[in-house]
């Protein structure tokens, strides 16, 4: 700072630092939200760097709310749980514009007429919560369960497009007397943010996100908000918690409050009047979604009144007055090049199609299982075929089948190789069996799936030891058994050639921060299960269930080592093929040495002894689990494990045989599927209270309301609301 700066009178400087922070919100603004900047990049930077070295310089001027503080410091009370003052609904879904016709025909009853709606994208992201007071933002806040979210204050700071102060336009229409005003919205990742990441995580040999949704909500939980600032987060906000601290009548006014205070709105939206107007607007976006740099899964549809959202009220779980029409699954179509084998660690020889990248929800997608021999012939898929791909849940990428019109003049019928593609041994097809399998136990492709199986999530989560890093160990000979990865040293890891060079042609290494990474991550996997380390193992037939039914009558290595193939196929869930297979595993030498060594290494061989057997209240309830369990940050194995020690079974799927599903933040279609048969719902505050006592909530019947408007619903449900409606979650 200069001395002529320096002998400003206060009053001077106090009106330039407030004009820097204004000019620099208009152009944060511009730049993040309107994406039409008016000032090149080093013009904007040197208005940053006058306002921070006024800040620096004069302390008192410094202020929570001014640009130069998006980057906080210490982590704090960061993730600690934050009780929503109104509570964060989820939405019904309409899956086609026949159920969203009848959500309005319902809506058109309960009001005597069908009232103006406001149509709005819904975003693929992750729901947010923003407080300010006196017009500063003091909190940000994940959905969580819908009651209870989780503090992520200081990360939220870092991203550009949500403003650390409401705009004086905006401010004015808060009501005289409020001090404290709580904006909703989603906060998104955009495509190529996402796709940058995902590179980036690959050439580190690290984890991918699956989705942008996913990786929206992991960078939101960064232990570092630097690294939240990297990751190029935005949001588009949409909601208000209490509709009388503004001066709007409806949701039409909100979203134009919402712009004048500086929150980033989406310019997809429409206040409609009559039913074709909303059709042809879900219709007309179902049309650009591709097209369009972040991910939609469909429509939000609002009365726009909110006088008559609160007459029309609330169910159990959603509004009445507003529902999500979902799109259908996306599909695309690209050319399928090759169908190649891939080897599983059990031998099992694989079929996938090579296809040419594609964008499917959300990410791109090269290769597709086509399982085997017998769905390949019965989708008569061909090399060279146009084929028809999307994703099975939004997640898993699928080959429907080809387009038989635009197929090659001379295209054959796929045959089956007759010989393993990694080692060159016979492939045979067992009797009663889809898979063929290669004979050999040398085989190396074997061994790299058993070694990755090994450090997988499900396992023994070595987090980082990703198929690239794996692949070098092998190569590199450190690696050949799972036992050696606990020979692993920092100095070996730390010189693994990652197999790519510099510009200047110079070899690229792992280098010491991945390496020390992984060898604490090595470390923490000895503490497993023994039903994860059984998993682990890679033995034929025992998945994840069946290890943990083997290590509750089995708690230890030993015992297992000495069971007889009776006792094994006792068990319930095992029988005898999977028993036979437990015994000639243990049987084979090089595999018990292999176990003795895991077991002179330190990893778990037995399991931990209750001192007191929790009572089997549970048992005979089957549950299913779906969503984020935010709250307690349990993953759903996690969870599960937690309601097998009362005896309760835990399915993947929903069925009239489900007691109870159990739904984090951004439950998907398990929970329309449980609202559809009518199961039983708890929220994820319903679940720690039954891991606690071992008994499930009182409430546990409001899950069964499944229509907008049930005749069944109780007199609680059906009363309407004299308080402000909060506004509902609009991930599903």
């Amino acid at each position: 700072m200069s001395n002529e700066q320096g002998s400003v009178p206060e009053e001077t400087l106090a009106e330039r630092v407030l004009r820097l922070r204004r000019e620099i919100e208009y152009h944060t603004h511009r730049y993040y939200v309107l994406d039409d900047p008016e000032i090149s990049d080093a013009a904007f930077d040197s208005l940053m760097r006058e306002l921070r070295d006024l800040e620096n310089e004069y302390p008192a001027l410094q202020d929570p709310s001014s640009p130069t503080q998006r980057v906080g410091g210490a982590v704090g009370n960061q993730f600690s749980p934050v009780v929503h003052e109104q509570r964060m609904y989820s939405l019904d879904n309409a899956m086609d514009l026949d159920e969203l016709d009848i959500w309005m025909d319902r809506t058109e009853e309960a009001l005597g007429a069908l009232p103006p709606l406001v149509c709005e994208l819904k975003i693929d992201g992750s729901s947010l919560a923003l407080t300010y007071e006196d017009g500063k933002l003091v909190r940000a806040a994940t959905r969580g369960d819908g009651t209870t979210g989780e503090d992520v204050t200081v990360n939220v700071r870092t991203v550009n497009d949500i403003p650390l102060r409401l705009w004086d336009e905006g401010a004015g229409d808060v009501v005289e007397g409020v001090s404290s005003v709580e904006v909703r919205g989603e906060i998104y990742m955009s495509k190529a943010s996402f796709e940058a990441l995902n590179e980036q995580a690959e050439a580190v040999g690290n984890r991918t996100f699956a989705n942008p949704r996913n990786a929206a909500a992991g960078s939101l939980r960064q232990k570092d908000p630097s690294v939240t600032r990297e990751r190029e987060l935005s949001t588009f906000m949409y909601a208000i918690a209490r509709d009388q601290s503004i001066k709007a009548s409806g949701q039409w006014e909100l979203l134009q409050w919402l712009r004048s205070c500086g929150f980033h709105v989406n310019p997809d939206v429409k206040r409609c009047v009559t039913r074709e107007e909303v059709r042809r607007f879900c219709r007309d976006c179902l049309e650009k979604r591709a097209d369009l740099p972040y991910e939609i899964d469909g429509v939000v549809v609002k009365v726009d009144s909110f006088a008559l959202q609160h007459e029309l009220g609330f169910t159990a779980r959603a509004p009445r007055w507003a529902i999500a029409y979902k799109f259908p699954p996306e599909e695309k179509t690209t050319i399928l090049r090759d169908i190649t084998i891939q080897v599983g660690r059990t031998g099992a020889c694989t079929p996938v199609a090579e296809l040419d990248p594609v964008l499917v929800a959300g990410s791109t997608v090269a290769r597709a299982t086509l399982h085997n021999e017998d769905e390949v012939l019965r989708k008569d898929v061909r090399i060279g075929d146009t084929v028809i791909v999307r994703k099975a849940g939004d997640v898993i990428p699928e080959v429907l089948g080809p387009i038989l019109s635009l197929r090659p003049g001379d295209s054959q019928p796929w045959v089956m190789p007759k010989a393993c593609p990694s080692c060159g041994s016979p492939i045979v097809r067992e009797k009663g069996e889809a898979a063929y399998r290669c004979v050999s136990i040398d085989c190396p492709a074997q061994a790299h799936e058993r070694l990755t199986h090994w450090a997988s999530r499900g396992a023994l989560d070595i987090e980082g030891m990703g198929n690239e890093i794996v692949a070098r160990l092998i190569e590199s000979g450190n690696l050949t058994d799972v036992a050696d990865y606990y020979d692993l040293s920092q100095d070996t890891l730390e010189h693994l050639d990652t197999g790519r060079t510099t510009t200047k042609g110079e070899r690229i290494e792992l280098g010491p921060v991945v390496a020390s990474k992984l060898m604490l991550s090595i470390n923490e996997s000895k503490k497993r299960s023994l039903a994860r380390v059984l998993f682990g193992l890679g033995i034929r037939h025992v998945g994840k269930t069946t290890a943990e039914a083997i290590a509750k009558v089995y708690p230890s290595m030993n015992l297992l080592r000495g069971a007889k193939v009776d006792d094994l196929a006792a068990i319930d869930g095992v029988g005898s093929i999977i028993a036979q297979s437990i015994f000639d595993f243990f049987a084979t030498e090089d595999n018990v040495k292999v176990v003795e060594r895991l077991a002179a290494a330190g990893v778990t061989m037995e399991e931990a002894l209750y001192e007191n057997t929790l009572p089997q209240t549970l048992a005979g309830l089957t549950f299913v689990l779906t969503g984020s369990l935010v709250e307690s940050g349990m993953t759903r194995t996690e969870a599960g494990n937690k309601l097998k020690e009362y005896g309760a079974k835990v399915s993947g799927s929903v069925s009239k045989k489900t007691s109870y599903v159990i739904c984090g933040e951004a439950a998907g279609s398990k929970r329309s599927k449980a609202e559809s048969l009518g199961v039983p719902i708890l929220t994820e505050r319903d679940f720690l209270e039954l891991i606690k006592t071992g008994l499930i909530p009182a409430a546990e019947e409001r899950g069964r309301e499944t229509g907008l408007f049930a005749a069944s619903a109780s007199i609680e449900e059906t009363e309407r609301q004299d308080v402000a409606a909060p506004a509902p979650n609009e991930t599903d």
